[in-house]
């Protein structure tokens, strides 16, 4: 099968990946085999081809939102059949055994897995997953458009609901990739009023579309405070400016796996028990309810599409915040 394969960290401009001729994997016990149709670009992908993140094995074959059909299952395998639609998201596989999975909080898991990191991922035309992690995918969201609701709207999604944002309140949405652009419209379908801060003038346009109530930069001071925020700009010194235009008792939700230092900040902007917190995974219930909601409201991507040998193009161009929504790799 075709893979693209990283075998050393290096800046994207390089492009790191290659695309190879690799063995058709076979499913174990407990596992499904899925051919691939499309996989979503993450920033979790750059950080681990850049070196942000270290390897975990080597060589790796990235990628972790993935949209396909069942083509082969193994032992003891009963939840799906050959043919059912199904997404594979950052979470391979939690231990279950932990103090934290038996508490009910897998995310937090001592020993866990993770899609395109300690396995391999969907920059392929096949992948093998965990049966008890993967789900079946809406309807009414086509392959394209689903791939990104698989980390940019479930990771995105727990952090939104970590940031204990109530109906009709104000919500502040710093960066406006993959994760803002789902994340706001679950937002507005609760009721709330949504201030979205971003640097691109592209981006800026989309959150007006997706009907923010106020777009500006993070450095801006918006019309009222905010009671909630989420921060998805990988940059440490936004949660300063956040802290700044909180509401008293509001709350931070961090969601990227990598952030810049956060700088010293005087305690006066976190007094009024302002909460900062980060999003760490998520978990199969924050899977499911994503998903729902995916189909019920419905959400909609914005993606731009790329065949699979382009995988270090459309990196690129996430890293230089060139896309509008989510780069997804059209496989097969």
């Amino acid at each position: 099968m075709k893979a693209m394969v990283l075998y050393d960290q290096a800046p994207i401009e390089e492009r790191p990946l290659r695309l190879e001729e690799v063995p058709k994997p076979t499913p174990g016990p407990g596992e499904v085999l899925i051919k691939v149709h499309t996989c979503g670009v993450c920033h979790t992908d750059l950080h681990i081809v850049e070196g942000d993140l270290p390897l975990h094995k080597r060589p790796v074959i990235v990628g972790h939102q993935i949209v396909g059909t069942v083509e082969a299952v193994g032992p003891q395998v009963t939840q799906f059949r050959v043919g059912d639609r199904v997404g594979v998201p950052w979470v391979y596989k939690m231990c279950g055994e932990c103090r934290f999975c038996r508490q009910g909080k897998e995310n937090l898991c001592l020993n866990p897995l993770f899609t395109g990191w300690d396995v391999d991922g969907g920059f392929a035309e096949y992948m093998v997953s965990a049966a008890d992690f993967t789900f079946h995918m809406p309807s009414n969201v086509d392959d394209a458009h689903a791939a990104p609701l698989l980390c940019a709207g479930i990771v995105g999604y727990r952090t939104l609901k970590l940031s204990e944002l109530q109906p009709g309140q104000r919500l502040g949405i710093y960066g406006f990739g993959a994760s803002a652009h789902i994340v706001i419209q679950i937002a507005r379908y609760w009721g709330a009023e949504v201030y979205v801060f971003t640097r691109s003038e592209e981006h800026k346009q989309h959150a007006r579309e997706l009907g923010a109530a106020w777009v500006g930069e993070a450095q801006d001071t918006p019309p009222h405070k905010i009671d909630a925020a989420v921060i998805y700009a990988p940059a440490g010194w936004i949660v300063k400016e956040a802290l700044r235009v909180l509401e008293r008792g509001g709350t931070i939700s961090i969601g990227g796996i990598y952030m810049t230092p956060i700088p010293e900040l005087p305690y006066d902007l976190l007094y009024w028990e302002h909460t900062v917190r980060s999003t760490a995974n998520a978990t199969r219930e924050d899977a499911r309810e994503l998903l729902q909601l995916a189909g019920e409201i419905p959400i909609r991507t914005d993606v731009e599409v790329f065949p699979l040998e382009e995988a270090n193009e459309a990196l690129r161009r996430l890293k230089h915040s060139e896309l509008k929504g989510s780069a997804v790799l059209q496989i097969g």
